[in-house]
């Protein structure tokens, strides 16, 4: 909704809670609180806005979202780490349905900010097809009307990144489409969409033309910590929730000289997170609802450890030890290992490793496990990802590449370059038997003529 059409709503919500105004004072005083699912019927979520700051007010109680992008996932671990909320993509995933994992929530005290899929532009859904655009709005009505009583949903999130690799504004009128159909039908939790980072173009199209959504999601990765600056010149003063961030992403890191693009080790990644959430993340509690770190889970995404907070195998990384510092302000009692980029005959990936077919070379990383546990090295190499897929659309994890390994005492491992030239990366995972683990990945391409020193 615009922005004055939000505050009117708020004001008159601010008057309908003034009879838990005292209750709220005193939790806000004491800080915000994770209050428990309604044990039947729907949890009431409103905002509430005074002078132009913003409160998110579950069941009464004063809510900050330290919340993950989870799907399916470990719910379980997300609880335990200090977490209190997640969002989704879409309303159920392939190991659980919508329900049971709504169910699951309730008993691990999570709230959800529950996904509703929404045609994108860049896979070809046409919003000036009027028969296309019914027929979706019958299907999300349908939805809305399967989840909107339980006690577990926090919000909707209508589409994700609708704006991205988009020309046609009318997405925008059928969220607003959308939005005004859900607070029809459930007037008891608010409606966002989310945002490909923010800026006045798309500010100004929101407001136009989706004035019915409550407050909106925004994605950022590495250029996060300008999130301030954004918000002031994309004119966009209503709440918000950071949606998506993370660790820097694969379009603005480093390249190789092929255009590879140099991802972070575990260890660079958790310090990254850590300062981003304190430094542009809780810096703002006057627009700023909370975050949903990305991703509690695994995914393939240019490598299978860019975004994912654990490894494929399941083991837990420094980053979920940093979420759960900034989230409880405790340290685990067991923490993951720590780990420096992978070095090859003494080199790291920004300065372009070329190596000969078939020749054997040294590289290394150094490791350490504050807890004294015994470290397992595991060495791979992978065919570097041909993906060129953007929002985080599928792809296929990149071959795996037979040649040998000789893995030295103390992190270092001697291996025969691949046979065929072309561009690869070489993979470590370092894992301490208690579940957690550290990870590092280095580019190289492989030529006939190549000189690594």
């Amino acid at each position: 909704m615009t922005e004055r059409r939000m505050q009117s709503r708020a004001r008159a919500l601010a008057a309908a809670l003034i009879a838990v105004a005292s209750t709220t004072a005193t939790a806000i005083a004491s800080g915000p609180t994770a209050p428990a699912p309604s044990p039947e019927g729907p949890s009431s979520v409103r905002i509430v806005e005074d002078d132009g700051r913003y409160r998110l007010l579950v069941n009464g109680a004063p809510f900050h979202v330290k919340g993950a992008g989870l799907q399916g996932g470990d719910q379980e671990a997300l609880a335990a780490r200090g977490g209190n909320a997640f969002r989704t993509w879409r309303p159920d995933s392939p190991s659980e349905s919508g329900r049971e994992m709504l169910d699951r929530a309730k008993r691990n005290g999570l709230f959800v900010a529950l996904g509703i899929e929404v045609g994108k532009e860049r896979h070809g859904f046409d919003y000036d097809d009027p028969a296309a655009v019914a027929a979706q709005q019958a299907r999300i009505r349908a939805e809305v009307l399967q989840y909107k009583d339980h006690p577990a949903l926090l919000m909707w999130v209508v589409g994700n990144e609708l704006n991205l690799e988009a020309t046609n504004p009318a997405v925008w009128d059928a969220v607003d489409s959308i939005a005004e159909m859900i607070h029809e039908i459930d007037p008891n939790h608010p409606v966002m969409t989310t945002l490909a980072g923010i800026d006045r173009a798309v500010v100004e199209q929101v407001k136009a033309r989706a004035d019915s959504l409550d407050l909106l999601g925004i994605q950022l990765y590495g250029d996060i910590d300008g999130l301030p600056q954004k918000l002031r010149e994309s004119g966009w003063t209503g709440p918000y929730i950071v949606t998506e961030w993370g660790p820097t992403g694969h379009w603005e890191s480093p390249l190789t000289a092929w255009g590879a693009p140099i991802e972070d080790d575990s260890s660079t990644k958790a310090r990254l997170l850590e300062r981003r959430y304190r430094t542009a993340i809780e810096s703002d509690r006057r627009q700023g609802l909370g975050s949903f770190v990305f991703l509690w889970g695994q995914k393939q995404e240019r490598t299978p450890t860019w975004y994912g907070l654990f490894l494929p195998s399941g083991e837990s990384t420094a980053s979920i030890d940093a979420m759960q510092r900034v989230w409880t302000g405790r340290v685990p009692g067991n923490v993951s290992p720590s780990i420096t980029p992978i070095e090859i005959e003494g080199r790291r990936a920004v300065e372009s490793i070329t190596l000969v077919p078939g020749r054997s070379y040294a590289a290394r990383v150094d490791t350490d496990d504050a807890d004294g546990d015994a470290l397992d090295h595991r060495w791979t190499i992978r065919a570097e990802s041909t993906a060129r897929t953007v929002g985080g659309d599928p792809e296929e994890v990149p071959t795996e590449v037979a040649t040998r390994f000789e893995v030295n005492q103390g992190g270092g491992v001697r291996f025969d370059a691949p046979l065929h030239p072309g561009a690869y990366r070489l993979f470590v995972e370092v894992r301490d038997g208690a579940g957690h683990a550290a990870y590092a990945n280095a580019p190289f391409q492989v030529a006939e003529q190549a000189d690594p020193k």
